[in-house]
Protein backbone atom coordinates (compact mmCIF):
# COMPACT_ATOMS: atom_id res chain seq x y z
CA UNK A 1 0.00 0.00 0.00
CA UNK A 2 1.04 3.69 -0.96
CA UNK A 3 0.32 6.31 1.42
CA UNK A 4 0.85 10.11 -0.10
CA UNK A 5 0.51 13.93 0.76
CA UNK A 6 -1.07 16.27 -0.95
CA UNK A 7 -0.42 19.85 0.79
CA UNK A 8 -2.72 22.78 -0.03
CA UNK A 9 -1.89 23.69 -3.80
CA UNK A 10 0.30 21.14 -4.76
CA UNK A 11 0.52 17.75 -6.34
CA UNK A 12 0.49 14.71 -4.83
CA UNK A 13 3.80 13.36 -2.57
CA UNK A 14 4.81 9.69 -1.52
CA UNK A 15 4.79 9.76 1.66
CA UNK A 16 5.45 5.94 2.31
CA UNK A 17 4.79 2.58 1.77
CA UNK A 18 4.15 -0.49 3.49
CA UNK A 19 4.22 -4.17 1.78
CA UNK A 20 1.90 -7.31 2.36
CA UNK A 21 5.00 -8.19 4.99
CA UNK A 22 4.59 -5.40 7.04
CA UNK A 23 7.51 -3.61 5.94
CA UNK A 24 7.13 0.46 5.37
CA UNK A 25 9.81 2.24 3.97
CA UNK A 26 9.25 6.03 4.13
CA UNK A 27 10.35 8.92 1.86
CA UNK A 28 13.25 11.19 1.90
CA UNK A 29 11.33 14.00 4.86
CA UNK A 30 9.09 11.67 6.43
CA UNK A 31 9.70 9.21 9.22
CA UNK A 32 7.98 6.35 11.14
CA UNK A 33 8.39 9.13 14.14
CA UNK A 34 5.75 11.14 13.04
CA UNK A 35 3.78 9.40 10.72
CA UNK A 36 2.90 5.67 11.89
CA UNK A 37 1.86 3.41 9.55
CA UNK A 38 0.15 -0.14 9.70
CA UNK A 39 -1.53 -2.77 7.97
CA UNK A 40 -3.39 -5.35 9.03
CA UNK A 41 -4.23 -7.56 6.28
CA UNK A 42 -4.35 -6.69 2.34
CA UNK A 43 -7.25 -4.82 2.68
CA UNK A 44 -6.58 -2.55 5.42
CA UNK A 45 -3.69 0.16 6.31
CA UNK A 46 -3.91 2.87 9.10
CA UNK A 47 -1.82 5.85 9.44
CA UNK A 48 -1.35 8.22 12.62
CA UNK A 49 -0.19 10.91 12.47
CA UNK A 50 1.57 11.79 15.85
CA UNK A 51 2.26 15.54 17.39
CA UNK A 52 0.29 17.06 14.38
CA UNK A 53 1.04 20.62 13.67
CA UNK A 54 -0.16 23.15 11.12
CA UNK A 55 1.88 22.08 8.85
CA UNK A 56 0.51 19.02 8.27
CA UNK A 57 -2.44 20.29 7.33
CA UNK A 58 -3.10 18.36 3.70
CA UNK A 59 -5.15 15.77 1.84
CA UNK A 60 -3.95 12.14 2.85
CA UNK A 61 -4.47 9.39 0.31
CA UNK A 62 -4.32 5.73 0.57
CA UNK A 63 -4.10 3.44 -2.61
CA UNK A 64 -3.18 -0.21 -2.86
CA UNK A 65 -1.51 -2.30 -5.92
CA UNK A 66 -1.88 -6.02 -6.88
CA UNK A 67 1.84 -6.09 -7.38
Amino acid sequence: MFWYQQPPRNGLKLLATITAWLQSSYEEGYSEAKFDITRDNNDYSVMTIKNVTPNDAAMYFCAASDH
